[in-house]
């Protein structure tokens, strides 16, 4: 019998079609509609390879149900909606997409920053509602980027490729990492300090780190208040980083100057949601790698990785190393 592959999501046959010739597959008939837990999990117990996405938890008991599950090919950089110590544990190897979404996602991130700076979204509605009818030296004035400082919290390959972009802007750039990046000092010019030095001294605070346990709410209401009440706060990493109450009230207060938003702590967001009632908040519906380029590379990328342990080679983009050690290879 061929491996049995199950995909999470309805997606163009044409990106799929290598696995749909080696095995037999079966894919989740709607693009916008999450599979069901029940029917997830009962794909699971029936798979040999998941292709899933970032809506989808892979937890305990899901990797328990899939008994002959040998890889998880997540379309997504971050998997944090992945037990991937259980996973290792069951000796399942659980492969991401790096990479090929860095442009796409910066592209994104810096667009969002100069999309909150100039007031883009607030301006583009008052023409489309009829509301522009008259001009005034500081009418929809909003802030300069260029020759500004940037703070990047978390520099992975993103965050440095935002740094870069920055760099065509003149801005000073200030980072906080885990770990220092010494060529993205060099290259870039990029000046690594503390978490509070670079709340204080930014004028934008970019939120690009993954969300682990350390760094689940570590956007408080106390960090808020430590940066420029003329600074803008941006996040195109995982909503959960942030207290979005302690935004809300941080925005309504004047603590900060405004927000860009990707992403929410729980998604989709609802439209009665507080911040979607403030007029310096620019809310996207998780976007920051949808171009048509990356979301392609991205499916190509998991296939290529469940071809890969389903034919006894090694993945290209391998999360969990250690399951090298158990499986022998």
């Amino acid at each position: 019998m061929k491996p049995y592959v199950f995909i999470t999501r309805k997606l163009p046959e044409e990106a799929i079609k290598p696995l749909f010739e080696k095995f037999e597959v079966h894919m989740w008939e709607h693009e916008a509609i999450s599979v069901p837990r029940d029917v997830l999990l009962e794909e699971a117990a029936k798979a040999d390879a998941l292709f899933t996405m970032l809506t989808e938890a892979i937890d305990e008991e899901l990797l328990t149900a899939g008994k002959n599950l040998k890889v998880i090919a997540n379309m997504a950089v971050g998997y944090d909606n992945v037990d991937v110590a259980a996973a290792t544990r069951k000796g399942i190897a659980i492969c991401n997409t790096p990479e090929v979404l860095t442009d796409a996602t910066a592209d994104l991130t810096f667009g969002l920053l100069m999309t909150a700076a100039r007031r883009i979204v607030e301006a583009a509605e008052l023409v489309k509602q009829g509301n522009w009818q008259n001009w005034s030296p500081l009418f929809l004035a909003g802030k300069d980027v260029h020759h500004k400082t940037i703070g990047i919290v978390g520099m992975g390959k993103i965050g440095e490729t935002v740094a870069k972009r920055a760099t065509g802007f003149d801005m000073n750039i200030l980072y906080y990492n885990r770990t220092r990046k010494p060529e993205a000092e060099e290259k870039l010019g990029a000046v690594y300090v503390s978490f509070d030095k670079l709340l204080a001294e930014s004028d934008y605070v970019v939120c690009l780190t993954p969300l682990t346990p350390e760094t689940r709410g570590m956007f408080s209401r106390e960090a808020f208040q430590k940066m420029k009440s003329s600074a803008i706060f941006v996040n195109a990493a995982r909503g959960a980083v942030v207290d979005e109450t302690a935004l809300y009230e941080a925005l309504v207060a004047g603590e900060i100057a405004g927000a860009g938003l990707d992403v929410f702590e729980r998604e989709p967001i609802g439209a009665d949601h507080p911040l979607l009632t403030l007029p310096n908040v620019v809310a996207l519906p998780h976007i920051g790698s949808a171009t048509l380029d990356a979301r392609t590379d991205m499916m190509q990328l998991c296939v290529e990785n469940i071809e890969a342990i389903l034919e006894g080679r090694s993945p290209k983009t391998l999360v969990n190393r250690e399951w090298l050690t158990r499986v022998g290879s």
